[in-house]
């Protein structure tokens, strides 16, 4: 570990523990200004940090990366009615040829399939989703790996927002009623093993859970890992599910439930800069907030508040402070900065100059759901 990482580390914990804000100028605490919440400014920060990372590509279209991007991207469109966001949706599904990557039953590689089907609501040609639509039909009938390897096929809890909205909006696209009931199935496996029902957050995989002795990995402070990142994947997920479900749908309360549980579990977690940090029952030794989990985060409580499931008194201060928080971390270009690398567990060094494409999707979801605060 760096020793800049390391002293860094060691004052964010003494600022926190005197209740002092963080004086890093992506992290410093400031009141709500109005200005971030005009629609005017909203559709222009969107806007920008689309164009800065479309010019910034990184990784496989096909790449789970990508996947939350575009899902981002999209939402931009849907918000501002831009052509060229448009056109470079569909450039990006040209590229590609409509195809997912190559793993069938490994969430990551049919992630970008929420693009394509979200594209083909607009544009109606089946050719955008007829791979999509052979990939989870041999998903549906033909054990793969994932489930070989690990006993479940969604065994980690990221893998809840890459896959389920896939299955979702294929079975309401093309009246596949199994995919429903298949996508409920592979959930609560996963649920089951991952959801801690004391602190009301997944923890990553099966490698992070404790035993009845209470041994298990832990952080500095002695807590287990629970990581910003992977519950900001679960609570995007089950936005993108739940705009999904029919009201009357069987299993849409459990849903429901879940999604109220970590929301209240996430706001008492929140930081007093408006953001979450990598880890989210050791803040202290992480500086600096995480952009990638609290954008996902700031995207689920608005987009909570705004169907009625949030008490908007309760939360409205929270999705505040996280948006213009998130607002902070953006450079004058368009860069989403303060985001976690890729790895699975919170412990990675990252600054104001650390990128990644699912940050800038977590930054576009979370303003097209702000927009829409009354």
């Amino acid at each position: 570990m760096p020793r800049s990482f390391r002293l860094r580390r060691l004052l964010t914990g003494v600022l926190l523990t005197l209740g002092l804000p963080l004086t890093s100028h992506a992290q410093a605490t400031t009141p709500v200004d109005k200005a971030l919440f005009k629609p005017k400014f909203i559709k222009q920060q969107l806007l920008k940090t689309t164009r800065w990372q479309l010019a910034h590509p990184k990784h496989a279209l096909t790449d789970w990366t990508n996947a939350a991007f575009y899902s981002g991207v999209f939402a931009a469109y849907q918000t501002t009615k831009t052509k060229w966001v448009l056109d470079s949706l569909m450039a990006m599904g040209n590229r590609t040829q409509w195809q997912p990557d190559k793993r069938y039953d490994h969430a990551d590689d049919i992630a970008i399939c929420q693009t394509y089907l979200n594209l083909y609501r607009l544009k109606k040609d089946r050719q955008m989703i007829a791979p999509t639509l052979t990939a989870l039909d041999k998903l549906y009938t033909t054990p793969g790996p994932e489930v070989q390897r690990h006993g479940i096929t969604w065994w980690w809890c990221d893998a809840l927002f890459m896959g389920p909205p896939v299955l979702v909006k294929a079975a309401l696209i093309d009246n596949q009623p199994r995919y429903l009931a298949f996508n409920d199935t592979l959930y609560k496996q996963t649920y089951r093993r991952l959801y801690n029902q004391q602190q009301h957050l997944f923890t990553r995989d099966a490698s992070y859970l404790w035993n009845a002795a209470g041994e298990g990995k832990k952080e500095s402070n002695g807590q287990p890992i629970f990581w910003s990142r992977g519950n900001g994947w679960v609570m995007g997920g089950l936005v993108q599910i739940l705009q999904e479900l029919p009201q009357d749908y069987p299993t849409r309360p459990f849903y429901q439930t879940l999604f109220k549980e970590m929301s209240a579990r996430l706001i008492a977690l929140q930081q007093p800069d408006g953001l979450w940090r990598a880890s989210l029952l050791d803040p202290g030794a992480y500086p600096g907030g995480e952009a990638s989990g609290s954008g996902f985060d700031c995207y689920a409580l608005a987009w909570g508040i705004n169907q009625g499931l949030l008490d908007k008194a309760t939360y409205l201060p929270h999705v505040q402070q996280a948006w213009a928080a998130l607002n902070r971390c953006v450079s004058p270009e368009g860069r989403v900065g303060w985001v976690q690398p890729i790895g699975a567990d919170p412990r990675r060094d990252f600054s104001a100059e650390s990128w990644e494409v699912y940050g800038t999707g977590a930054f576009l979801l979370a303003g097209s759901e702000v927009i829409k605060l009354k």
